[in-house]
């Protein structure tokens, strides 16, 4: 159960009581849910609960285990925090944590309660706790307007909605006043203060109606996820959604206020307005009124929208659904009865058709009737060809009478109509619409004028002649609407394969595993024409003052939020892609979405790789210090219990030692506490290099100022090397206490190493600027594919036993060489061995010259064993 450690769990489940106001009810709440789980058998602790000495609650902790308070003493007075410390240990199944806006006494690990139920949510600790609506971040001001009274303990809303379950403890004021006035709130002589200052009927309400429409967008916001997550496209009516379309006309102002009216009959009712603009840029609004019907519906609590796309109708009712909206305000239609009929169905009436579940008002006003004729425009067609088409449908007929009246009465009046109707065709196929009826009617009247009897007039005096006339309206007609089809399905395949290809591109960087954000906003901001897009982080979820940071941006981003920009596509809650360069189309947001959600992911994923990356040398260091602990056991063991043997042996009263006895134990005392200091000498040592803190001090110094230093550490087994070195070899630019360490242990290895009667050979030369030192072996060598793992600490090729130390030698001398700018490489010894060749800078010229400190006499390798031997006799002389 909770005493004992388990396995990792999973994060923690918070669950959270929400009150209007005090005394609500919402730590009794939380105390009867937790002995609701306790006779279910789960493990429930109290952490903290504050029973404000209410006698009912106080009653419902009996039968929970209680963890103790920790006390802590503050400016010479004792407090009582929750030991967060103590529940940790504990690790119960759910723990109790009321009041989550408190402020911990200084000296708490956390500054505030909620850091520390993150805490015991981050352990998988289930977390059941309270907070009061007025202790919100977003909402503390407005409650001190109301109130008067300031709250200066507040939670941030984000961690309230980050919680797996709200709970609205609800109580109206009249029967919470009631509580209050039977003493189970506050006591007696608190009573009437309470009552008529902060639990007074108004603010009791006003509080309460902020509690249910904080927790109702909470509601809300989950609903929109739990939409997305499913791709449900139809509309749930849960929240009236009201939606006006702005045309940036007169009427603009009727519509937002009529709107406004049909939000409100709904509490917490929604109003947004969408204007929505044609990809073509001819939207013949006017700038100015739109902007004041943005401020407009701003200054009534509503948003501002604007959508691109040349189905009018299409992009309300895509903009209503993915709004989840409920119900769409449109002004009647300003076209005089001549454009309706020129036009066909207007706005209005397809939007009714196509609605579904959404509920269409038409509102009529003022200006309904007095807009002017249709424009005419080439509908999906380009400026270009729309002009070309008007230039033919000009020049045609006048070239036709005359190429068709040089012909005489060869042609009748059938083949003429032939004629003009090609001429038709073509027109419709290069203008579209307008200029094929254009055309029509032109031929129509050069035709009755020249070619239908009597000619010379526009009397038409036979029946069939005026049918065929009218035949070749009608097919002109149904040509140039049949292009017009064409060219718009034309434009929806391309966008569609644009689409397509796009897509196909995002995917192809996924499933490339390309991470680089600045290249994924370039592809944004290249595929949909933009001037700059920009990846913006939330990073204060304060609602009444949000504040945001750019990630990464491409082209020319100057946005610093992202209202700044002409389009924002949410990749995440804290995630916004931002465009600038002209606003999005309404199917074209679908596509942006994808790759917003594509860059959050790509956040996300740059932030694992990081944060993988900074945990790999932390666990490259708990690897090195394993194998440390592991390697080093026995050769730290081994000189200590050999020299707690001897300093034992020798304080013993039992045995009467000769001098030569304790002459022998003191020997190996000193021989032990040596080799642990080399070995301790050499972990410090690896482990500076490794964390890049040796000091290095480089002077100029000559190979014999060292080798005093190498035969002390070498000990007797310096007297098996051979030393050949020149008498002009060149100073080195090195740290002698260093260069003396990689020769010693260098020389110590191959002496190891080396057959009986076969002594280690130390060479010297110079070739350059380069001074090479060889330490020779004839010893077995090392195979070519394990030289690289020599060098790396605890290795021991070969080696069965710990006797020959933790394998630190080789790994410490390649370090210290590379800390000198110098190098240490294995090659194969001729005949049959090893050599180590270390590789260290001459000193320039101006070094060379410089006086060498404690620089010695060159003398030959007996002089130096003499030297050493001397020194040797003397110290056990003065022993004696």
């Amino acid at each position: 159960m909770g005493g004992m450690a388990g396995s990792a769990r999973p994060r923690g489940h918070l669950r959270i009581y929400l009150g209007a106001a005090p005394g609500v009810g919402k730590t009794y709440k939380m105390l009867g849910e937790a002995q609701r789980r306790h006779e279910r058998g789960t493990d429930v602790v109290v952490g903290f609960v504050e029973t404000h000495g209410r006698s009912h609650t106080a009653e419902m902790l009996e039968g929970l285990e209680v963890v103790p308070r920790k006390i802590l003493d503050h400016r010479g007075a004792s407090f009582t925090e929750m030991d967060l410390d103590a529940i940790l240990t504990r690790r119960p199944q759910v723990v109790l944590v009321d009041e989550l806006a408190h402020t911990n006494v200084p000296g708490s690990r956390n500054n505030k309660r909620w850091e520390d139920i993150d805490d015991l949510l981050s352990a998988g600790i289930d977390v059941i706790s309270t907070v009061n609506i007025q202790h919100l971040e977003s909402i503390n001001d407005v409650v001190e307007k109301i109130t008067g009274v300031p709250q200066r303990e507040t939670v941030p809303d984000r961690v309230v909605r980050a919680a797996d379950q709200i709970e609205l403890v609800d109580m109206t004021p009249e029967a919470l006043r009631r509580r209050m006035a039977h003493g189970n709130v506050y006591t007696a002589d608190k009573v009437d203060a309470a009552l008529g200052n902060y639990f007074r009927v108004g603010n009791l309400s006003a509080l309460r109606e902020l509690a249910l429409l904080w927790l109702a967008d909470r509601v809300d916001a989950g609903l929109q996820q739990y939409r997305e997550q499913h791709d449900i496209d139809s509309t749930w009516e849960a929240r009236e959604r009201v939606v006006v379309a702005l045309t940036g006309g007169p009427e603009g102002e009727t519509l937002i206020r009529r709107a406004a009216r049909i939000a409100a009959r709904s509490s917490g009712g929604d109003l947004l307005a969408v204007h929505v603009t044609r990809s073509d840029g001819l939207t013949g609004v006017d700038p100015a009124r739109l902007a004041q019907q943005r401020r407009l519906i701003e200054s009534i609590g509503g948003t501002y929208h604007q959508v691109v796309g040349d189905d009018i109708p299409a992009a309300l009712l895509s903009f209503a659904r993915a709004e989840n909206a409920t119900q769409l305000v449109i002004g009647a239609s300003r076209r005089t009865w001549l454009g309706s009929l020129l036009t066909g169905p207007g706005i209005g009436f397809t939007s009714i058709q196509e609605s579904g579940d959404i509920d269409v008002h038409i509102v009529t006003h003022s200006e309904v009737g007095r807009g002017r004729l249709p424009r005419l425009t080439g509908g999906n067609l380009s400026k270009r060809r729309l002009i070309y088409g008007f230039a033919l449908a000009v020049l045609l007929p006048p070239l036709l009478a005359l190429l068709l009246g040089l012909g005489g009465d060869t042609l009748n009046l059938t083949s003429n109509v032939l004629a003009f109707l090609l001429a038709v065709v073509v027109v419709a196929l290069v203008g579209g619409l307008w200029p094929a009826i254009l055309m029509a009617i032109a031929g129509t009247l050069v035709l009755n004028y020249f070619f239908t009897p009597p000619v010379g007039t526009f009397t038409i005096a036979e029946l069939n002649n005026a049918l065929a006339l009218g035949i070749f309206v009608a097919v002109a007609a149904l040509v140039s609407s049949v292009v017009d089809r064409a060219a718009r399905r034309t434009r929806q395949a391309a966008r569609a394969a644009a689409e397509s290809e796009t897509l196909a591109t995002l995917s192809g960087t996924v499933l490339r595993g390309e991470t680089a954000l600045p290249a994924l906003l370039e592809r944004v901001r290249e595929a949909f024409g933009m001037t700059g897009a920009c990846l913006m982080e939330r990073i204060d979820d304060d609602e009444m003052s949000e504040t945001w940071r750019p990630l990464a941006g491409a082209g020319t981003p100057t946005c610093r939020r992202p209202e700044d920009g002409d389009a924002e596509i949410p990749g995440r809650e804290d995630l916004v892609l931002v465009l600038q360069g002209r606003q999005l189309a309404a199917d074209e947001r679908r596509l942006v979405g994808a790759f917003a959600a594509h860059a959050a992911a790509l956040v996300d994923r740059t932030r694992l790789s990081e944060a993988a990356a900074e945990a790999k040398p932390l666990a490259e260091a708990d690897k090195l210090r394993t194998a440390l602990l592991r390697a080093v056991g026995h050769d730290l063991r081994s000189p200590l219990a050999s020299a707690k043997a001897s300093v034992t042996s020798l304080r013993s009263s039992d045995v009467d030692w000769t001098p030569a006895e304790r002459e022998e134990l003191l020997e190996t005392a000193d021989e032990s506490l040596d080799r642990l200091s080399r070995l301790v000498d050499n972990l410090l040592d690896l482990s500076r290099l490794q964390a890049g803190v040796l000091p290095v001090f480089t002077r100029p110094t000559a190979l014999d100022e060292i080798m005093p230093g190498v035969l002390a550490e070498l000990g007797e087994s310096a007297r098996q090397l051979t030393v050949e070195v020149s008498e002009d070899l060149p100073l080195v630019d090195v740290d002698p206490a260093l260069l003396e360490r990689v020769v010693a242990n260098l020389l110590a290895n191959a002496i190891r190493h080396s057959p009986p009667g076969q002594a280690p050979l130390l060479t010297g030369s110079s070739l350059g600027d380069v001074v090479e030192i060889r330490v020779i072996d004839r010893g077995p060598g090392i195979p070519r594919e394990d030289r690289d793992r020599v060098f790396a600490p605890f290795q021991r090729l070969g080696d069965t036993d710990n006797t020959t130390g933790v394998g630190l030698g080789l790994a410490l001398a390649r370090g210290l060489a590379e800390a000198m700018h110098g190098t240490l490489q294995p090659e194969d010894t001729p005949g049959g061995g090893l050599t180590m060749v270390v590789s260290m800078p001459a000193a320039t010229t101006r070094q060379a010259e410089a006086p060498v400190p404690g620089r010695l006499e060159r003398g030959t390798l007996e002089q130096l064993r003499l030297e050493q031997s001397q020194a040797e006799q003397s110290r056990l002389e003065g022993d004696r």
